[in-house]
């Protein structure tokens, strides 16, 4: 039975007016945070929301239980806006046929994201846990798979040493994932025992990496990081051929040794078709904590001028900071141990470009 949707967005709206930005005093209607108001037949909600830098997070949280608790609403979806997001660029992939993913297997879940990069030691899981500990800090629904099946490094990064739980009837179990700092995780190291290797060839890991998709119960999500191993191989390819990828962050260090193979990793995105959402430079130089110089460590700008070359954008640049590993190595996301830190604020900066690019790239669409 269709819904009177002039009624239903009425108490929509009349629900969102009771809350309250404790930045400005005002509620999220009047203070114009409320810049769309959707609603479907079937008592779908669509809102979007704009969230400055400086508003709490938690305001994304309380929007949603706000709208979920008016009665005839089934379902809501917040597209959260950040101020000015640039247009995203566009680029014309080489001439390779487009993989055709499922769309059902991630049907729950608004943005799958790959963080890769072309070799390791760059910092890629550094990068992957960090942007998806500074979306959840944003209110936003994220779940994080650790896909890097070689080196599972979410489990410590994140603190959590638990065993995922099986629901469901039998021939129809899911795994449950696990939870931290807001964030869902799924690691081939929450099911491998202490120091035991991952010994297994291509054809496996692509089935893992299915498996942790197919069979996981992720639930809705707006975002799902995909910590990618580093290379263009087994992996990589699956992954865009199991699932509609919305967007790819690559991420380098500043020397040519780490841009030169990224530049083989932004191609092979490419060739398969999947958007390119810019550039992370990690470990972009550091402060002596002794006479106080900047010292450039492994070189200077060479993120840049990857970004240039390549024509994509600069999300951003990391710090080399010792705080960062032992953050780390205590299972502390920087994004929610220091996030007022250089580092802690170059991650949000990192996520807020992200949000950009896929709302405007979305909106593009619309």
């Amino acid at each position: 039975m269709a819904i009177d949707r002039d009624a239903l967005l009425a108490a929509v709206r009349d629900a969102l007016s009771g809350v309250q930005n404790p930045r400005t005093g005002q509620d999220v209607v009047s203070g114009g945070h409320i810049t769309a108001l959707e609603a479907d037949p079937d008592g779908k909600v669509r809102i979007q929301f704009l969230l400055k830098p400086e508003d709490p997070g938690t305001l994304v949280r309380e929007v949603r239980a706000a709208a979920e608790g008016v009665g005839g609403v089934s379902k809501v979806k917040i597209d959260v806006k950040l101020p000015n997001a640039p247009q995203p660029q566009r680029r014309q992939p080489h001439s390779v046929p487009a993989p055709q993913p499922d769309p059902q297997l991630v049907r729950n879940i608004e943005h799958v994201v790959a963080v890769s990069s072309g070799k390791g030691g760059v910092g890629k899981s550094t990068v992957a846990v960090n942007l998806a500990a500074a979306l959840a800090q944003k209110g936003l629904r994220v779940g994080l798979l650790d896909a890097d099946v070689y080196g599972p490094d979410v489990p410590l990064m994140f603190g959590e040493e638990g065993r995922p739980k099986v629901t469901g009837a039998k021939g129809e179990e899911k795994i449950v994932p696990l939870e931290r700092h807001g964030v869902k995780l799924m690691s081939l190291g929450f099911l491998l025992e202490p120091e035991q290797p991952a010994i297994m060839r291509g054809p496996l890991i692509s089935g893992i990496l299915k498996q942790f998709i197919e069979q996981v119960e992720w639930g809705e999500l707006d975002y799902l990081i995909v910590d990618m191993p580093p290379g263009t191989g087994d992996a990589q390819l699956s992954l865009v051929q199991t699932v509609n990828v919305q967007g790819a962050v690559l991420v380098t260090t500043p020397q040519d040794v780490s841009t030169g193979d990224v530049r083989r990793a932004v191609r092979m995105f490419e060739r398969v078709r999947t958007p390119l959402l810019g550039i992370v430079e990690n470990m972009a130089g550091m402060h002596c904590p002794h006479c106080g110089e900047h010292i450039d460590v492994f070189g200077h700008g060479g993120g840049a001028v990857l970004a240039k070359d390549m024509h994509l954008d600069l999300l951003g640049s990391v710090p080399l900071d010792p705080e960062v590993r032992i953050a780390g190595d205590e299972g502390k996301p920087t994004a929610i141990s220091a996030p007022d830190s250089d580092a802690g604020r170059a991650f949000t900066a990192i996520a807020e470009q992200v949000i950009q690019a896929l709302e405007g790239a979305a909106a593009a669409k619309r």
